[in-house]
């Protein structure tokens, strides 16, 4: 072959070679994503769903796809005490709930009975510096709470006599979730309280396990568990929060943007869902009345005077000065 055949053979190949090469790179995908699992025990249809989805929304676009965020919603990867786990381990990102033991168990001093008179106490508190200085508790465990939306102010409900006082619980089979504090008011209040796991309560109340709930009105709805319980108390006894905690790891490990992303995200997030749920509430009240549910209100003052031990127990739990300083916080807030 000649000098010249063999340098244009030469340069064909290596013009082919280029034109591949190109080609391969404009093949290679850019950079994926950063995907964050986010898990809670809620309904598909619950606020507390259609406020992640708006969240999970709003991370994506001022990320501008950076970042997205993947919802897992009623209990697919766990009840809430496993999906506190989960995110502790690092197999899931984002989680929502109120097991908090896993986290820290001084979380639950929120849920101590009756310590606030209504939602916008609530949200006063928990903008305010103690309600700050809570969310701060986790992280020595690899956490990071970084909000609560309201799981609510929790009601008597019952498939036998309506709750009316203190003595309509004296041995009523109740369940309640495995927060310590609801455990110990409900033994105060003279009721035999079980702990059954959230996904587990409408055959424990169709089977009989269970004669009463004590739940959040929407959850009560939402998981028709009214089909067994006809008769609800609105009492207000003790208000729960749905912890928002991520993390600490995967929170730490992202560019600072993406960081401020979140935070932002959840900081718009919460204060959408506080304005829907009067109405939510409200609405859920009146689609319950319609399924022949009777619905009534009690006296709180009653249940209150008894639950001067369960301040007590916990004080020793927890330290004196957090629960003084969470009950004269709470007084405060409006």
């Amino acid at each position: 072959m000649s000098i010249s055949r063999r340098g244009a053979l030469v340069g064909a190949i290596f013009g082919a070679a280029g034109v591949v090469g190109i080609a391969l790179l404009a093949a290679v995908p850019a950079k994926a994503e950063t995907v964050l699992k986010l898990a809670h025990a809620s309904s598909t249809d619950s606020l507390i769903n259609k406020a992640i989805i708006r969240f999970a929304d709003e991370v994506k676009a001022s990320t501008k796809g950076a970042v997205t965020v993947q919802i897992f919603p009623d209990g697919q990867l766990g009840d809430e005490g496993p999906i506190a786990d989960g995110v502790g381990s690092g197999s899931i990102d984002i989680g929502l709930g109120g097991v908090v033991d896993g986290i820290d168990t001084r979380l639950n001093v929120v849920t101590l009975p009756f310590l606030f008179k209504d939602a916008k106490a609530v949200h006063a508190f928990l903008d305010g510096p103690t309600g700050q200085e809570l969310f701060k508790l986790g992280g020595d465990r690899g956490f990071v709470v970084v909000g609560a939306l309201d799981s609510g102010f929790r009601q008597f409900a019952t498939a036998t006599k309506p709750i009316a006082s203190p003595a309509d619980l004296t041995g009523l089979k109740i369940r309640t979730p495995p927060n310590p504090v609801i455990l110990a008011t409900m033994k105060q209040l003279g009721a035999l309280p079980q702990s059954v796991p959230f996904g587990q309560v409408y055959t424990a109340l169709q089977s009989k396990v269970v004669d009463a709930v004590e739940p959040e009105i929407r959850d009560f709805y939402d998981q028709k568990w009214y089909e067994s319980a006809k008769q609800v108390a609105i009492s207000n006894y003790i208000w729960t929060p749905n912890y928002w905690f991520m993390n600490k790891a995967k929170l730490e490990g992202l560019p600072e943007d993406q960081r401020n992303a979140i935070k932002d995200a959840v900081t718009h997030t919460t204060a959408w869902y506080r304005e829907q749920l009067d109405g939510v509430i409200a609405d859920t009240i009146a689609k319950l009345k319609a399924k022949n549910v009777t619905v009534t209100e009690v006296d709180g003052k009653p249940f209150q005077a008894m639950v001067g031990p369960v301040y007590d127990a916990f004080a020793k739990e927890w330290g004196a000065d957090l629960v003084a300083k969470v009950v004269k916080a709470a007084a405060e807030a409006k």
